[in-house]
């Protein structure tokens, strides 16, 4: 019997995605349509399905399994602070209010969260509807952190201010009360230990996370199809993880959540993630969701009076929890907007679903209540998509622009600057010449400068750009320039070299940092033997309908498609991709993967949005 009701339960994982694609059910979450037709095919309604042991225990593993992917999820980037003050040229990009970062949002919204949410749990508490203040306000501050990224990637919002903020509100819709569980556990469980010893997690995650920084380093060079290092280290870290957690008297599910931290502060490959998704969303997490649906026994849990009370209440209370974060998001975002957003942050299953069965573990809380909560967490989860997708509408953001500072403003350089700026880049240019200021300041943007030295460039903003371009004619300072700019953190440097000797003594240095170089006499020389062996070359440089163009696939819409199957194929011929630094030949049949960069010439005026399709993080 137990194998014939996990064949059903597998046997409805297959098909639910299908018929909802079939039927394009594109409003409901595939976790959410899941637990409903858990719910159809156990005791509430068929009957088909009984939980046993081994479903049981495989559902417990579906939920350590999402915790730890939702761990990986967190774009710990976001938090990073800016190294100086937004310049003039961000300030011009940035939307409506620039002051209001998504970091701060998030906070500010989440901390109207949490006054709520405790609000709440005391007018249930008084009221003597449920007596558990703080297990209450656990609940109510919850978010599903698993919807919310499906809901932003649907909308390709992953990259922009706006999914940013939602995407931060909801990590710490996650992060906070798995936190304010594990305490709860601690000081109410019967098996809990002392709280100091919960330290001793963190203290063994610091520890992995420094043993296996090198790991992904190298790992790619000695991996094979038979040993799948990374899936293995992800599994080692889960289960070191919840053995410390459940050993300290916290919960498993932390543990899961922490091991998901480590692998992503790891840096894990696109590759080892999307196995790893493979794993969880195609076998454990079904299961676990589905088994949450078939332990939801409406029969007997409607036939009470208070469950029916409590159900709408329950929901009232989700969504009352979440609404002053709309008042924060119209700080930044058009009215509309707010409102998608807050809705979206209603959304709440996952934690509402490890918090009941911590709670029921502990017998803090009735059968009838778990199941009050959960079927309101299932109505925000129908409800909230709705309403997201229903307002939320484009924001009139300015695509922000690739800033390039050039350093040394002469004939080498003011004419690539006169023309990047016709394109999709921010051209500022500076120079301690007041002669050349003179000549070039009505051309382009030219600062005077009275010294080149790193700290001048630093304390000017030279240094905050996405491209340096160290165009000066003195090649030494090029070098010390370029060595201060990648210390600083500059992403890509590109340096003119036009003292050969120079060049032969710090290029290997040079390249070893990263930073790219350029001889001007052999860039001619290759120009010239590009046109004698081809041609044509001359007709591509001159032409001003078509160009050639460089990006990076950051949008999974566009990964795991062959060429010949892209929408806009027939718009651009791509000559290369270029894959871990190694270049291939591409034909029709050749598959495009996350994080490859693609050469490819196409009319300017649809490669600016193709190539802003792909470069889209979604």
């Amino acid at each position: 019997m137990d194998q014939v009701s996990l064949v059903i339960i597998l046997l409805a994982a297959l098909l639910i995605p299908l018929i909802m694609a079939k039927f394009k059910i594109n409003s409901l979450p595939t976790a959410v349509m899941e637990i409903i037709v858990g719910i159809v095919i156990g005791p509430s309604v068929f009957n088909f399905v009984n939980t046993s042991d081994l479903i049981s225990q495989l559902s417990t593993i579906g939920v350590i399994v999402l915790l730890f992917l939702s761990g990986l999820e967190i774009d710990f980037s976001l938090f990073k602070k800016r190294r100086t003050a937004l310049t003039p040229l961000e300030q011009k990009n940035a939307v409506n209010t620039p002051k209001y970062s998504p970091v701060r949002l998030s906070v500010y919204a989440y901390s109207t969260i949490i006054v709520l949410s405790l609000l709440l749990a005391a007018a249930f508490k008084v009221s003597g509807l449920f007596s558990d203040f703080w297990l209450a306000a656990i609940l109510f501050g919850t978010i599903s952190l698993g919807i919310v990224i499906a809901a932003l990637k649907e909308q390709e919002l992953l990259s922009k201010a706006f999914g940013q903020t939602i995407l931060l509100i909801s990590v710490f819709g996650e992060l906070v009360p798995m936190m304010g569980l594990t305490l709860y556990a601690s000081v109410y469980g019967s098996n809990s230990q002392s709280l100091w010893l919960l330290l001793l997690i963190l203290a063994v995650a610091a520890l992995l996370l420094l043993r296996f920084k090198p790991f992904f380093r190298f790992y790619q060079n000695i991996n094979k199809s038979t040993t799948q290092l990374d899936i293995r280290l992800a599994f080692f870290l889960i289960v070191t993880m919840v053995t410390v957690a459940e050993s300290v008297g916290a919960e498993n599910i932390l543990g899961a959540f922490v091991a998901g931290i480590v692998l992503k502060l790891l840096n894990p490959s696109e590759t080892t993630r999307e196995r790893l998704d493979a794993i969880g969303y195609g076998f454990f997490i079904p299961i676990f969701f589905i088994t949450t649906g078939v332990d939801l026994n409406l029969r007997t849990l409607l036939t009470s009076g208070k469950t029916l009370l409590l159900i709408p209440l329950f929901f009232l209370a989700y969504m009352v929890a979440k609404i002053g974060g709309y008042w924060v998001l119209k700080l930044r975002f058009k009215q509309a907007n707010a409102l998608a957003g807050t809705a979206l942050t209603a959304t709440t299953m996952t934690m509402v679903l490890a918090v009941l069965r911590v709670a029921k573990s502990m017998k803090t809380i009735t059968s009838d209540q778990s199941g009050a909560f959960l079927l309101a967490a299932l109505l925000t989860c129908v409800i909230s998509p709705l309403i997201f997708n229903k307002f939320y509408s484009a924001e009139k953001e300015d695509l922000v622009k690739t800033a390039v500072h050039f350093i040394g403003a002469n004939l080498s350089t003011v004419p690539v600057a006169q023309q990047l700026r016709k394109g999709w880049y921010d051209v500022s240019m500076y120079t301690n010449h007041p002669e050349n200021y003179q000549i070039y300041h009505a051309q382009v943007p030219v600062t005077l400068m009275e010294n080149f030295t790193a700290q001048d460039l630093q304390d000017h903003g030279v240094f905050d750009t996405d491209i340096l371009v160290l165009g000066h004619i003195d090649a030494e300072r090029n070098y010390e320039l370029a060595k201060a700019a990648k210390a600083y953190g500059v992403r890509r440097i590109i340096v003119r070299f036009e003292d050969r000797n120079v060049l032969n003594e710090h290029e290997d240095e040079l390249r070893e940092l990263g930073v790219e170089v350029y001889n001007t006499p052999e860039a001619n020389i290759t120009l010239l033997r590009a046109l004698i062996e081809s041609p044509s070359t001359l007709l591509l440089l001159n032409d001003t309908e078509n160009s050639i163009y460089e990006v990076r696939v950051l949008n999974h819409l566009y990964t795991d498609v062959q060429i010949k199957n892209l929408q806009f194929a027939q718009d651009i011929t791509i000559s290369q991709v270029i894959r871990n630094r190694k270049l291939i030949a591409p034909n029709g049949n050749t598959t495009i993967m996350y994080g490859d960069r693609l050469i490819f010439t196409g009319n300017k005026q649809t490669a600016a949005q193709i190539r802003q399709a792909l470069a889209t993080a979604n």
